[in-house]
């Protein structure tokens, strides 16, 4: 079971206005092309959003389904990935001062993915998952950030902090 979790500098509420949007599932899960909610309201439970994922010239089309929700704190997904068979992949926020703790647990349900499963495989989760919570802070950030404020690399407006002087 891969389990991972980092601490992103947003509040719980933000981190779960992009879990939320359906839309935005492609900006920050990995292998993802782009996503459209399917069925439902995403992310009641039963609601699906379809996916493209890219391999090289290959295009596959698979669909993810809300299993459980606790808004604002917990999603639980199964992610269907044709002839691999599907994952579980639970979401869990938690409240951290001002920040957000996010937990992922990753492990296959069914098909060909649970019967491959092993320390290697493992292992390519745990890099998956450290960049698709990478990429999560990064859209956090990103729409938390000001309109037209550009990130300097540690979070903040791009030239660092103080206004220039005035007259210059």
């Amino acid at each position: 079971m891969a389990k991972r979790h980092r601490l992103i500098k947003v509040t719980p509420e933000a981190v779960w206005e992009i879990l939320a949007d359906g839309e935005r599932y492609a900006d920050w899960v990995v292998g993802t092309a782009r996503s459209e909610p399917v069925r439902g309201n995403w992310p009641e439970v039963g609601a699906a959003i379809a996916y493209e994922v890219r391999l090289g010239p290959l295009k596959l089309h698979n669909e993810t389904v809300v299993r459980r929700c606790v808004p604002g704190r917990e999603l639980e997904l199964e992610a269907k990935a044709g002839p691999l068979g599907t994952a579980r992949i639970a979401l869990e926020l938690r409240s951290w001062g001002d920040d957000t703790l996010i937990i992922v647990d990753e492990h296959p349900l069914r098909g060909a993915g649970g019967m491959i499963h092993n320390v290697g495989v493992e292992a390519l989760i745990q890099l998956r998952h450290r960049e698709m919570l990478r990429r999560l802070e990064e859209v956090c950030e990103e729409a938390r950030r000001p309109a037209g404020a550009e990130a300097d690399g540690r979070g903040g407006p791009a030239g660092g902090g103080s206004p220039a002087p005035a007259g210059a």
